[in-house]
């Protein structure tokens, strides 16, 4: 018998996975044949095991990250997500639309199948076996395999792009049952908003506003007790020791840790794009990778930057490049810990294209030294730095030290197909395709985490 396939079968032993016999068929064959694919992809070996993660710029495409890599660095510079060294065009679209949803799209990443548009960790209204062969995500089967592992995300707790991985409901609108079933999972590390889905109507929570729970269940009172550290805002989360915690709960804001509303409500209204005490998407997922990386060999972080999906749809594009910016701080953490482990795989992908940012060179001189007019000649919204009617973003200089005028342009606001660039950086990245399924997020991760290529 060869040593690759007794390691095998010893590694299996020990690990103790939830693997269905098919897929325990094909890793022996592969074994046996020394082969593997990921879409035709030839290997002579196994993908090496380690740490995942997976930042979720929600609705983010390549002209969201065009436009930031414009303003903060010109259009000559880069972004740190220009920085990862894989790439492939991705195809989001579920089964039964052209267009995918957050939760169908959060679906595939964390099954390893594509679903109708309207499920949530589901197949419809029916219950989902994962690619894998398991009952779960791939979160709860990392979890369940004793990888550390955790969430984070700038939205509510039942946001799909996180909470998908950890919950399966119905509907993604109860997100009083999904809170609960989140809370239920056990996952170590819980970052987001939402505490009104986490506190009975009865009660006020931390952020000034009221519960939402009609079944009289306090699930933050419920998490202490079962060993949580909850913190609130930025000032707890950066008091605490991130190597010390065993299990945190951060509960950052009463929904969003934003204010996803057109410019001109918000300055109507006097609101932030973000909510300033509450810690940066950045933050969250520093202080994420920092808790697991001192729990275990390998961990795997799931991270959703929820408001470049959110202000995109609301035609907000100054929210939505501050968001942008957000996420691409992440990735540099991210970046910054795979440079001390190696063994660790960065993918980065949306799943759909929010609000499909058009951007709009201003090359009239009359044009730039003037507020922008509302609307294009074709009836679209034109944005500037503080929306319809304002003036101008500049981009940051180019290489011969100008800066330039811009503005952007929203067709609509909703979700499109189209766009959308998947990235990875590190361990196993050369696994990711040239064309991206959604599916394929699943596959790239699963096979760093446990060391198996499913087809």
């Amino acid at each position: 018998m060869p040593l690759i396939w007794l390691g095998i079968c010893d590694w299996y032993a020990h690990m103790n996975w939830h693997i269905s016999l098919k897929t325990w068929v094909g890793v022996a064959l592969l074994a046996v044949a020394g082969l593997g694919s990921l879409h035709g992809a030839i290997r002579s070996e196994l993908p090496e095991r380690g740490s995942v993660i997976f930042i979720h710029p929600d609705g983010a495409a390549a002209n969201h990250w065009a436009a930031l890599r414009l303003l903060d660095h010109g259009p000559d510079g880069h972004t740190r997500w220009d920085g990862l060294e894989a790439m492939g065009v991705y195809r989001g679209h579920p089964i039964d639309s052209l267009a995918s949803s957050s939760h169908a799209g959060a679906t595939a990443h964390a099954y390893g199948k594509k679903v109708p548009k309207d499920s949530y960790g589901m197949f419809g209204q029916e219950a989902l076996t994962a690619l894998s062969g398991a009952s779960m995500s791939i979160l709860m089967e990392a979890h369940e395999a004793g990888i550390p592992v955790g969430i984070v995300n700038s939205g509510h707790i039942a946001e799909p792009g996180t909470g998908v991985f950890a919950a399966s409901h119905l509907t993604r609108k109860d997100g009083n049952a999904i809170a609960a079933k989140v809370m239920a999972s056990g996952v170590p590390l819980i970052f987001s908003g939402g505490e009104q889905y986490l506190l009975p109507e009865s009660a006020t929570g931390f952020h000034g506003g009221q519960g939402t729970r009609t079944d009289g269940r306090n699930l933050i009172k419920e998490a202490k007790e079962s060993g949580y550290t909850v913190v609130y805002d930025r000032e707890q989360l950066m008091a605490l020791d991130p190597k010390a915690e065993m299990k945190v709960l951060g509960v950052f804001a009463h929904e969003h840790t934003f204010n996803d509303q057109p410019e001109e409500d918000l300055a109507a209204s006097g609101l932030p794009l973000f909510f300033p005490e509450a810690p940066t998407f950045a933050e969250m997922t520093a202080f994420a990778i920092d808790f697991l990386s001192a729990k275990g060999e390998r961990f795997f972080l799931v991270a959703e930057e929820e408001g470049s999906d959110n202000f995109s749809n609301n035609g907000n594009a100054s929210g939505m490049l501050e968001a942008m910016r957000r996420a691409d701080a992440a990735i540099g953490h991210a970046l910054a810990y795979q440079q001390q482990d190696p063994n660790t795989l960065i993918v980065v992908a949306a799943d759909s294209n929010a609000g499909n940012p058009a951007l709009f060179a201003i090359d009239v001189p009359e044009m730039a030294a003037n507020p922008l007019p509302t609307h294009a000649p074709s009836g679209s919204p034109v944005d500037g730095v503080d929306g319809p009617g304002s003036m101008a973003f500049m981009a940051a200089p180019n290489a011969g030290g100008t800066r330039l005028p811009f503005a952007i342009v929203w067709p609509d606001y909703g979700d499109f197909n189209g766009g959308v660039i998947a990235r990875a950086h590190g361990l196993n990245s050369h696994l990711l395709p040239n064309t991206v399924q959604n599916t394929d997020i699943y596959r790239i991760m699963y096979a760093t985490l446990f060391g198996i290529v499913l087809d």
